[in-house]
């Protein structure tokens, strides 16, 4: 009986540790979907009244619970039944991260401005139209990041495709709810830093003390820290998509060989990129013509 138990307590532990390293592996694999979730949504989550700002952020992290909710079980039922269409939705996701590094480095070279929708807190609009603006920019967050979990647990899925349903699940369902509570615990931070800023600039009445210079640091540092977080994850995305491409197509796995593999990855994440924004491009430019 009490071997029974120590084999049985053997293979836990066993099971623990395979859960912890394949864990460790799905991280790696989709930390440049999740820093460019980070980058996202701490623009989404800004840009609202002081007091609006966390409750905004919580309704967008129960849209994204949701979100995961959908994608998961679907997610495990092709992993059992039909594990190619994982492969071919992964590579299709590569194929999206790699158009959607391209397009912010093309808008890096080359700015342009955005249609985005803020709400103007200067205008003298009613607090029912400001709520109006506020929930529409909710929908657009939760719809964005419904786009980003399915890439999220399908790159996860990928890297535990091989494994026993059990460890996927387990897997992907911690990855899934590190991509949830993660990201937007980091956000909250993120979009409060300047209201954080500005209480230690009001804490004593006297000018130009520590307190002050913390604050004022804090308040001037937000905008470049959003930036910074922007371009790693956009990095990571042409990272994460050309791995995809030369893990999962022979073609693009023996390209290269004598490359180191971050150089191979990149260079293929964003050839491929480019090669999918240019006909888009093309066609934008003669549709608005």
């Amino acid at each position: 009986m009490a071997s029974g138990l120590f084999a049985l307590l053997d293979d836990i532990a066993t099971i623990m540790d395979d859960v912890a390293t394949m864990t460790k592996v799905a991280a790696k694999k989709t930390s440049g979907i999740l820093g460019d979730d980070l980058a996202v949504n701490a623009e989404k989550a800004s840009g609202f009244i002081s007091d609006r700002e966390l409750p905004v952020l919580w309704a967008i992290s129960k849209g994204s619970l949701v979100n995961k909710l959908i994608i998961l079980p679907v997610a495990f039922l092709l992993s059992a039944f039909a594990p190619v269409v994982v492969t071919v939705i992964l590579v299709l996701g590569g194929m999206y991260l790699a158009y959607e590094g391209a397009e912010k480095i093309l808008e890096w070279i080359f700015p342009h401005a955005h249609g985005h929708e803020k709400v103007d807190l200067e205008a003298d609009i009613t607090p029912e139209q400001v709520l109006a603006q506020e929930k529409k920019k909710v929908k657009s967050a939760i719809t964005t990041d419904f786009i980003l979990s399915v890439e999220i647990v399908i790159i996860a899925l990928g890297t535990v495709v091989d494994q026993p349903l059990s460890t996927q699940i387990v897997v992907v369902s911690i990855i899934a709810l590190l991509a949830t509570v993660g990201v937007y615990g980091l956000v909250a931070l993120i979009v409060r830093m300047d209201e954080f800023g500005y209480k230690l600039i009001a804490l004593n009445p006297e000018d130009n003390t520590f307190s002050d210079k913390i604050g004022r640091l804090l308040v001037q540092a937000l905008p470049y820290l959003i930036r910074i977080i922007g371009f790693v994850g956009t990095i990571a995305l042409l990272l994460v998509a050309g791995g995809i491409f030369s893990h999962n197509i022979d073609f693009f796995h023996h390209l290269l060989p004598t490359w180191p593999g971050i150089i191979k990855d990149f260079v293929l994440g964003l050839a491929v990129g480019i090669v999918i924004l240019l006909p888009i491009l093309i066609f934008k430019k003669i549709k608005g013509k």
